[in-house]
């Protein structure tokens, strides 16, 4: 079972003018998965604000973190910057495959990458481009997160089994 993280990135939601729909709506499919969701916290749009909670949310943990919003081109969309700030490692493969669920998916600058031993993925901000991109990578989100511990973790049956191994 996969340990999970949510953290809604959202000046309007941190205000109380908006509703976390994106957020909600991660941690409905996240447990529709059977994946343990942990916690699920707020945070303002911008660079420094997603690093310091970003840090805050890896720091001892092992397991899969889910941003969901501030990726796309908007003056305070700094949710990619500040996940570089706090990553080890870039995993572009995961990020790329996210962004080719729709065409919309081309206008996300989100990333993904490893922060000691949690797995950071960004998704975009709305209900429906957090959880499209969410499914078109979960099915080896569990198999990267044990390999961050684990280099031995048997790799998955099927297709692709080559690619990063």
């Amino acid at each position: 079972m996969v340990s999970v993280k949510v953290l809604t990135v959202s000046d309007g939601v941190v205000a109380g003018t908006r509703q976390d729909a994106s957020g909600a709506g991660l941690v409905a499919y996240l447990d529709q998965l059977g994946w343990n969701v942990v916690s699920h916290t707020v945070c303002e749009d911008g660079e420094q604000p997603v690093a310091v909670a970003l840090g805050g949310l890896a720091d001892g943990f092992h397991g899969l973190i889910v941003t969901t919003g501030g990726t796309g081109f908007g003056p305070r969309d700094r949710t990619p910057e500040g996940t570089r700030q706090v990553i080890d490692r870039e995993a572009p493969g995961l990020a790329e495959a996210m962004r080719s669920v729709n065409p919309l998916g081309r206008l996300s600058r989100g990333v993904a990458g490893t922060c000691g031993t949690a797995l950071i993925v960004n998704t975009p901000g709305s209900a429906k481009g957090c959880i499209e991109t969410l499914e078109a990578v979960a099915d080896v989100l569990g198999h990267a997160v044990n390999l961050l511990v684990d280099n031995y973790d048997p790799h998955p049956s099927g297709e692709g089994q080559g690619a990063g191994s």
